[in-house]
């Protein structure tokens, strides 16, 4: 669902893998946010994107507690294997909350706890249920899924205006 003009976000971006290709998926006229906690991995962002003559992404050093998303711009955040590493997950999907569209989404991608034969430590992993367990009381809603990754969950997040924490 990218698509050109939008304003999308890789947390835990590392040294760029996603923000490389969403910055080509905008295109000129959209922006990717790369946040990391880590700053020698968004110089190597930076770096990478120079290297591609990318101009469209914008590195952020985020908290342990706050992304450091500007407010109701982001139409898209994508969480590929990062959201288990949270240390305080309820402030990070408060701060994520603000921070979408009001039609924007959350990708969350995850490892299978359910799945014993998923090659991951158990550490590592997250089952539906405690995603559920931590997205619907923070004020989303569960709006599709995508069950044909081989060891993954991919679940897409809405804003629930019924819930607002």
């Amino acid at each position: 669902g990218v698509q050109t003009g939008m304003t999308v976000c890789d947390i835990g971006c590392g040294n760029g893998y996603y923000s490389l290709q969403l910055a080509e998926m905008v295109g000129p006229t959209g922006r990717v946010l790369a946040v990391d906690i880590q700053p020698e991995m968004l110089n190597l962002l930076r770096q990478r994107a120079a290297k591609a003559n990318i101009a469209n992404i914008t590195p952020i050093i985020g908290t342990l507690h706050d992304p450091k998303l500007p407010e109701a711009e982001v139409d898209l955040i994508l969480l590929v294997d990062v959201y288990h590493e949270f240390s305080h997950p309820e402030w990070m999907l408060k701060a994520m909350r603000r921070a979408l569209k009001p039609d924007g989404v959350i990708a969350l991608l995850e490892y299978r706890e359910e799945d014993p034969n998923v090659p991951i430590k158990p550490l590592h992993k997250m089952s539906k249920l405690q995603i559920m367990k931590e997205f619907s009381p923070n004020g989303f809603k569960l709006v599709k899924q995508f069950e044909r990754l081989p060891w993954q969950h991919m679940m897409f997040f809405g804003r629930d205006e019924t819930n607002q924490r």
